[in-house]
């Protein structure tokens, strides 16, 4: 069954008004479209709901998995020691009850925190179960002090988080001004948390407002030379400024009808070039329907098919009686945007730079015949013949990649690799169009998925505690009517 869209057709090009003009504009359509769409919209597709609940699981599941590293958990707990809140939001994993606003920081961090969360791809990139941050800090501390929010409430605004963040990427790319995919957490995060606060529609309004009056994070933590690990707490960041601009909404303070729009000193003029939004769709389960797990490798998603690809022909070179030291040459066919965003030679400083180096997250699996977060670590990286290897491999685009990357009826992250054998060999290149995660893959990769979130439960709960949860989240129905404080009950410590 399609979903009846609250927005049938894409939002409306945006007026302009002089810049002398003191009357006070009516609200930006875009944010009219956004707060109607995550108050009125009613999803029915059965895709979406289970979907939804698989990025549920599988995003507490990377929390778990980051909670082994103590750059991550160094940055979570009250911003004041002993600051703790009783009946507050809680972090899944940990024993903390925080505030909302730094619950949905410490939540959304260790989401993120290993790059192994689901993705979105489109002409800006991002990670829509980020989101879950904000979602589970609002639900879980409303649901303690008497809000009647199940996890139904949850799942809905899941949907919902990721066909703004998504739909919004779709033709607006922020990183072609500099700007962070982050900005669009903090929009469909705040979007969300007003729902999730029942805020009216004025409410909503002036908080997605704020929003665009923010000043927005700069990219240059993802890129080289700068590559660092605000890259994996930023969404974590975007989640708790959501999450704060909503309950400042709900106090009833003012908004800004023409953040975008205003001549000279709107997000538009400063911020976007001049340009307005552009839409091709409207909002409705699109996003969630379509969005990329990452079931196996903790990489870059334009990295996964390359990856699959290097652990294909590691197999092929043990196959062969040889090993990834007898290789002179590989190139990696691959699209423009792999090339902008993960191309990368020279000295890789710290894990946040190895995990956004194609050459690295080839080199590894080739040598190694895996590639898993611990791989990223110092550790690992001291080994001299990951660099060895990774200065033999060279990137280059084919545009009929960066095509069908781009291509909505196709949406492919392709990679393909060759390599040459120091005797001259040239394997036959192995070409990756759809890496396990992308909905052509479905089938496929749910089964994976749900084997990545038991084996990261076991990490942090014994086996009595991991049956329990593993039976509720199995009763679909029985999942979405538990209430929000019973099921992040069961992930504290």
């Amino acid at each position: 069954m399609k979903d009846t869209l609250a927005t049938p057709t894409p939002p409306a090009p945006e007026p302009r008004v002089p810049a002398d003009d003191n009357a006070r504009p009516a609200w930006d359509e875009v944010l009219v479209t956004i707060t109607d769409y995550v108050r009125d919209f009613q999803p029915t597709s059965g895709l979406a709901w289970q979907t939804a609940r698989h990025v549920l699981l599988d995003s507490l599941g990377c929390a778990f998995e980051a909670l082994d590293y103590p750059a991550c958990t160094r940055l979570l707990g009250p911003v004041v020691p002993g600051a703790t809140l009783e009946h507050g939001a809680r972090v899944p994993g940990t024993g903390f009850q925080l505030d909302p606003v730094k619950a949905a920081f410490d939540i959304g961090a260790t989401i993120r925190w290993l790059d192994y969360n689901d993705t979105w791809l489109a002409a800006e990139w991002g990670h829509p179960s980020d989101n879950l941050g904000a979602i589970l800090a609002v639900a879980d501390w409303r649901s303690r002090n008497g809000a009647a929010l199940t996890m139904r409430d949850v799942l809905e605004c899941v949907i919902k988080a990721h066909e703004v963040q998504g739909v919004m990427a779709l033709l607006n790319a922020f990183n072609g001004v500099g700007l962070d995919h982050v900005v669009l957490v903090k929009l469909a995060s705040t979007a969300t948390a007003c729902r999730l606060l029942e805020l009216d529609r004025e409410q909503s309004l002036a908080a997605l407002s704020q929003v665009f009056v923010d000043g927005q994070s700069l990219r240059t933590y993802r890129h080289a030379p700068n590559t660092g690990s605000r890259k994996s707490w930023a969404a974590g960041d975007a989640c708790s400024r959501a999450v704060r601009l909503a309950l400042i909404a709900a106090t009833g303070e003012m908004g800004y009808p023409g953040a975008l729009t205003a001549p000279r000193w709107g997000f538009y003029d400063v911020s976007f070039g001049g340009l307005p939004f552009r839409f091709d769709r409207g909002f409705g389960s699109y996003v969630i329907e379509n969005v990329l797990f990452k079931v196996s490798y903790p990489a870059e998603f334009h990295a996964q098919s390359a990856v699959e690809a290097a652990m294909q022909l590691h197999a092929r070179l043990g196959a062969l009686g040889r090993d990834a030291t007898d290789i002179e040459r590989i190139v990696i066919r691959t699209q423009e945007a792999c090339i902008r965003i993960i191309d990368k030679q020279g000295p890789l400083d710290n894990p946040a730079d190895r995990d956004h180096c194609i050459q690295y997250m080839v080199a590894v699996p080739l040598l190694f015949g895996r590639l898993t977060a611990a791989d990223y670590e110092d550790e690992v990286a001291a080994d001299p013949r990951i660099d060895a290897l990774r200065a033999r491999i060279h990137c280059v685009e084919d545009p009929g990649f960066t095509a069908d990357y781009h291509d909505p009826a196709r949406r492919s992250i392709a990679n393909g690799l060759t390599v040459t054998l120091r005797d001259g060999t040239v394997l036959d290149e192995v070409v990756v169009e759809y890496p396990v995660g992308h909905r052509r893959r479905r089938a496929e990769g749910v089964p994976m998925l749900e084997d990545k979130f038991r084996r990261n439960l076991a990490r942090r709960f014994p086996r009595e505690r991991q049956d329990r949860i593993l039976a509720a989240v199995r009763d679909h129905d029985g999942l979405e009517a538990m209430p929000v404080r019973e099921f992040m009950g069961m992930f504290t410590l």
